[in-house]
């Protein structure tokens, strides 16, 4: 049943209508649909355009359709309704009969719409919070796990200088907090209702908006009709957040599959998270960070393509809004899902100590150090990154690390240089010595994981 047929004489062409319907994807939006239409029908009775006993059997259908639906979410798809609003309301004219066509008094599909993907939204912006949390929890896990176990940082994937590999995961936890500020912050700005708003211009029914805004539990009603019925900013801010937190993950997961790989070592993929190759035995495969890392790439697409549909719309509605759907329920179940699983495999990767803290060791990664213990005897550091480049030249034709030279040849290059260069030169008091805040020395980050628990425990 449409719910705009009168104006037509002819029937729609069933090409037309595979096309325009949008039943197949907006019936996600049942219950918010009931739930604006339950708090619609309150307003209609308190303007005198229904009655009390009107408005009573409306609530109890519609609460009835609830129940109906959560029992079996894709009940509507049983059917051919055009969408849920013509879904909705063909239910309740079986049930109601004329009542029930009094419903849509004063509104349209324009502002229903609207308020029944801000309430979505709403609803599943808090399940990936909840999501996202358990990743934070998850990492703070896995940095007391590792402890003071140290591992090379790298810059352009080549081994730099040694870090902890809790400071690792505490920088993965820092990019979450902002993933959260952000999801934070649209939520907040996506929290105004706009029924009540009509096509575009307004309703025509003396209705309170603001205290059905309350009703429907948002923060505020909406200022400007145009604007209410037209605005997807919510739409492209939560993709937008979703986009630079998955993209975080993809990170995340490129790092865990060269940490796996044969080549480094420093991490083991449990069984329980891991996948073997149809041909070669020895195979295990991290397919669960390369789907985390893949599914990124789709997250990102349904941000540039509600971008390009709504980059040249006059306002107000227009139809290509119904575009903004399909793309970004994907994009909101496709993050909560990447979150959970990151949460869940978490627990079942370990850190190889030994390996890593053997890598850490080699490729000059103490060099930094014994600049820092050359400009701590007087010579600029200028002067001092020269000196100890010329020394790991001379260090690297021999095969030897800088630390198993003889004092004799690193006088050679500074007369500066004594007998105390060596306790410089250890693993432990290089991380020593990064002991600023955000550093890796272990104080320093054995006390950002306290912060980061403290954090946690009050967000």
């Amino acid at each position: 049943m449409a719910m705009w047929g009168g104006r037509f004489q002819e029937a729609t062409l069933s090409v037309f209508r595979d096309f325009n319907d949008s039943l197949s994807f907006d019936y996600l939006l049942a219950q918010q649909d009931i739930q604006a239409s339950r708090a619609w029908a309150q307003q209609l009775a308190q303007a005198n355009i229904i009655s009390n006993d009107e408005a009573a059997q409306l609530d109890t259908a519609l609460a009835d359709l609830s129940v109906a639906i959560d029992a079996d979410p894709k009940l509507p798809l049983q059917t051919r309704e055009e969408d849920i609003h013509s879904w909705v309301e063909a239910q309740l004219t079986t049930t109601l009969g004329a009542v029930a066509k009094k419903l849509h008094t004063g509104r349209s599909r324009n502002d229903l719409v609207a308020t029944d993907l801000r309430l979505w939204s709403k609803l599943n912006a808090q399940g990936v919070r909840q999501s996202l949390l358990g990743a934070i929890a998850a990492l703070i896990n896995f940095a007391e796990q590792a402890g003071t176990a140290v591992m090379p940082g790298f810059t352009h994937l080549q081994r730099a200088q040694p870090v902890l590999v809790a400071h690792w995961a505490l920088a993965y936890i820092e990019m979450f907090k902002r993933d959260l500020s952000r999801l934070d912050d649209a939520t907040t700005r996506l929290d105004v209702c706009p029924l009540g708003c009509g096509a575009l211009a307004g309703t025509g029914v003396a209705i309170d908006r603001q205290q059905l805004a309350q009703r429907l539990g948002f923060a505020s009603a909406a200022l400007n009709s145009l604007d209410a019925v037209s605005d997807r900013d919510y739409v492209v801010e939560l993709s937008a957040a979703a986009s630079i937190c998955m993209t975080h993950l993809s990170r995340l997961s490129e790092d865990v599959i060269f940490f796996c790989s044969g080549e480094a070592g420093f991490f083991k993929l449990g069984d329980a998270i891991s996948s073997g190759s149809s041909l070669m035995p020895q195979k295990k495969n991290p397919d669960v960070f390369e789907l985390l890392r893949g599914k990124t790439g789709r997250v990102l697409g349904h941000l540039v393509a509600i971008l390009h549909v709504l980059k040249g719309l006059p306002l107000a509605y227009n139809k290509d809004m119904q575009e903004d759907k399909q793309g970004f329920f994907d994009l909101m179940s496709t993050w909560q899902q990447s979150l959970l699983v990151l949460a869940t495999v978490l627990p079942h990767l370990s850190v190889n100590k030994t390996q890593c803290r053997q890598a850490a060791e080699l490729g000059y990664s103490n060099a930094t150090d014994l600049a820092d213990y050359l400009v701590s005897k007087g010579m600029p550091f200028r002067d001092a990154h020269e000196v100890v480049g010329e020394l790991v030249v001379h260090a690297a034709k021999q095969q030897l690390a800088l630390e198993a030279l003889p004092l004799a040849e690193m006088q050679q290059f500074s007369q500066l240089i004594s007998n105390d260069v060596y306790p410089a030169l250890q693993l432990e008091a290089g991380l020593q010595k990064r002991a600023a805040l955000g550093g890796t020395a272990p104080q320093q980050v054995l006390a950002a994981l306290a912060q980061a628990k403290v954090w946690f425990e009050a967000v």
